[in-house]
């Protein structure tokens, strides 16, 4: 059966790197993978020109797809609008309508690129870590929420922290699921000294891993250990499982140790059935928007990861992700690599190595 794909392409440079991984979907189209590529706008664009982030035509076409490809959204143009109406806002929105409460962040350090790192070689050669992070709770989608201005004129702004044992268990199964595929070990990071729902989701993953993953090894630690941790060792850690906050946080540090976030993929996935949603995590980077020179490869990552989980084809997934690598061997390197490439010639490099 044909499959669909829906791509948001966004603001920023996400147009731009989104291109790129339609040309490397095309090629695979090409050679028979059976997929038919849709496109919606979204994000600021979406504002500009229907007046929300995700339009209801725009959201039942993500839910009636397979996958759904994002490239990026925001930009100070709609800095100054209510949260309510940002184009962050229609993410939110996104993932929360597609049930999709899995964030599943690699961060990979290509031997290529070892030496683009800030940190030195050896600390992270051959890095692979994966982050899985819950996405549909906790602090950002927590009530209440909101500014306030309180009786004597002060304004207040107010923000939940909140989880609940299903919500916890349920990304914590899909961590030691992937654990089982990788080293069987699965560090888990919150802040249960100060913080009642940090406790109750230390509790809760040590209980879901007694009941029913004795196999996988799992310790736990204080997220601003983590956050030090990663700096100073970062190749101990196999599989990280975290909340919505500290693992947007904690994997965007990682993403850096791996030489720059345009190297970086990410998925978002929930129960078995629904369609994932897939975008690169360095957002819409408006200062070099238009300028031709955005790496694509955490896009092109990105459709690899949709192959895998959504698209049942993770033999072209391993493809994808070897083309990359060949690309990169090769020398191939946009300006945040520390190279010339421009975005075309970056993709002209992977389908190249595909």
């Amino acid at each position: 059966m044909t499959k669909t794909l829906l791509l948001l392409p966004g603001d920023g440079i996400g147009p731009e790197v989104s291109a790129v991984a339609r040309r490397v979907a095309g090629r695979l189209i090409n050679h028979g993978l059976p997929l038919t590529v849709e496109e919606a706008p979204f994000g600021g664009v979406s504002i500009d020109a229907h007046g929300v982030p995700l339009t209801d035509a725009t959201l039942a076409r993500a839910l009636q797809a397979d996958a759904v490809l994002m490239g990026a959204v925001g930009g100070p143009q709609w800095a100054n609008q209510s949260y309510a109406t940002r184009p962050e806002a229609g993410l939110l929105k996104l993932r929360s309508e597609m049930q999709v409460y899995a964030n599943l962040r690699p961060a990979r350090c290509f031997t290529a690129l070892a030496d683009a790192s800030t940190l030195k070689r050896v600390y992270v050669e051959g890095l692979d870590i994966l982050f899985v992070r819950e996405l549909t709770g906790g602090v950002y989608f927590g009530e209440p929420r909101g500014v306030e201005t309180l009786a004597d004129g002060q304004r207040r702004g107010v923000n939940t922290h909140v989880y609940t044992s299903s919500e916890i268990r349920r990304v914590a199964r899909v961590a030691f699921e992937l654990a089982r595929g990788r080293k069987h070990e699965v560090v888990s990071a919150e802040k249960a000294n100060v913080m009642e729902a940090g406790l109750l989701w230390r509790e809760e993953v040590q209980a879901l891993r007694d009941a029913e993953y004795p196999d996988i090894k799992l310790s736990h630690m204080l997220a601003d250990n983590m956050a030090m941790q990663l700096v100073k060792n970062p190749r101990q850690f196999d599989l990280i499982l975290t909340d919505n906050l500290f693992g947007d946080i904690l994997s965007d540090e990682a993403a850096m140790l791996t030489g720059s976030l345009g190297m970086l993929p990410s998925a978002a996935i929930g129960d078995a059935g629904r369609a994932g949603l897939y975008e690169p995590i360095h957002g819409s980077a408006p200062d070099i928007a238009g300028r031709g020179i955005a790496n694509p490869c955490a896009a092109v990552l990105s459709l690899a990861m949709a192959l895998r989980h959504s698209l049942g084809a993770p033999e072209l997934a391993a493809r994808v992700e070897a083309a990359v690598e060949a690309a990169l061997d090769k020398g191939a390197r946009t300006p945040d690599l520390g190279g010339t490439l421009s975005t075309v010639a970056m993709g002209d490099a992977i389908l190249a190595g595909l």
